[in-house]
C-alpha cells in the first residue's frame, strides 16, 4: 500500500469512527436523561446528508474567506492524521495544528457576518486563552519521556510502562481538553444552543458536511493522541476499546451537567490546568 493509499484509509477510519462515537454519545446522553435518542450512525448520516444538499451562502458572507476557512478547517485535521497515525511523527507538530485550528475556528465564526457566528467568534477566544495552559501538557510528557516524537513515546512506554501512571494529572489536563472539544460539553461555549451552532450556523450544504467531517476526525485524532501518549503500544482493539470508554465518560459528564458560561467555563479549565501543572511537577521532583 502506498503512501497516499494509507492516508486516505486512515482519513476515513477516522472520519467514520468519529462520526459513530459522536452517535454513541448522543445516544447515551438520551438514555441518561431518560430519553430514546436518536440511533448511533444518526451523525454519520446527517453528516452524509449535508454532501448532497443543496448549498446556500448568505449574503453578509465575507467571500471567497467564508469557503476558504472551511477547506482549511477540514485539511488541517487531515494533516494531524498523517502526522499522527501515518507517519508517527512530532507531538509538538499536532498541538500547532490544533492551536491552527482554534484560529480556524475564530475565522469560521466572522466569516458568515452574523451575528451568531460573530459571537461564537469572541468565544473561541475565550476558549483559546482557557486551554493555553494545558499545553502545559506537553512539557510534562517531554520531562518523563525526554522526547516529543510519537514513536519515541511509544517506545518509552514499552520499556517503563504506561504515562498515565507516572504523569496522571497531565493525563487528566489532555482529558479536560477533549472533554471541551465534545458536542454539549459543560465547555462548548463556541457551539452553545444560546447561540444556536455557533460558528457553524450559517454553513450550509457542502460546507456544513466539511464542517461536521473535520469535527469528526478532530474527535478521532484526540482520543488517539490520548491513548498513544498515555498507554503506549497497544492494539486496535484496544484503540477501539479506550475509544469507546473515554466517548462514554464524556456523554456522561455532558448528560448531567449544564453548559457553563463564558467566564465560568474559562476560570474551571484554567484551575484545572493549575492543579495539573502544579501537581505534576511535585511528582516529577519526588
Amino acid at each position: 500500500m502506498n503512501l497516499m493509499s494509507n492516508i486516505l484509509l486512515n482519513v476515513l477510519i477516522a472520519f467514520l469512527i468519529g462520526s459513530i462515537l459522536f452517535g454513541l454519545q448522543r445516544k447515551i446522553m438520551a438514555r441518561i436523561q431518560g430519553r430514546p435518542g436518536p440511533p448511533v450512525i444518526q451523525h454519520l448520516l446527517h453528516t452524509l446528508k449535508f454532501f448532497i444538499k443543496e448549498s446556500a451562502f448568505p449574503r453578509t458572507a465575507a467571500m471567497p474567506f467564508y469557503i476558504a476557512i472551511t477547506a482549511m478547517l477540514s485539511l488541517i485535521w487531515v494533516a494531524a492524521v498523517i502526522v499522527g497515525p501515518v507517519t508517527g511523527g512530532s507531538l509538538l507538530l499536532i498541538f500547532a495544528i490544533y492551536a491552527i485550528h482554534k484560529i480556524v475556528e475564530h475565522n469560521a465564526g466572522s466569516s458568515s457576518g452574523s451575528p451568531y457566528g460573530k459571537l461564537s467568534c469572541v468565544r473561541a477566544v475565550y476558549s483559546a486563552a482557557a486551554e493555553v495552559p494545558l499545553f502545559a501538557v506537553l512539557i510534562i510528557i517531554y520531562l518523563q519521556a525526554g522526547t516529543m516524537n510519537i514513536t519515541g513515546i511509544i517506545n518509552y512506554q514499552s520499556i517503563h510502562g504506561p504515562l498515565i501512571f507516572t504523569i496522571p494529572l497531565a493525563a487528566l489536563m489532555f482529558f479536560v481538553l477533549i472533554l471541551s472539544k465534545a458536542p454539549y460539553s459543560p465547555f462548548a461555549i463556541t457551539k452553545g444552543k444560546d447561540i444556536i451552532s455557533g460558528y457553524e450556523t450559517e454553513h450550509f450544504g457542502l460546507l456544513r458536511g466539511y464542517l461536521m467531517m473535520s469535527e469528526s476526525i478532530a474527535w478521532y485524532m484526540l482520543l488517539w493522541i490520548f491513548l498513544t501518549v498515555f498507554l503506549g503500544p497497544i492494539s486496535i482493539p484496544v484503540y477501539l476499546v479506550g475509544m469507546v470508554v473515554l466517548s462514554v465518560l464524556v456523554a456522561f459528564i455532558n448528560a448531567v451537567t449544564p453548559l457553563l458560561n463564558p467566564n465560568h467555563s474559562v476560570m474551571m479549565q484554567v484551575t484545572f490546568a493549575f492543579v495539573g501543572i502544579v501537581g505534576s511537577v511535585a511528582l516529577l521532583m519526588i
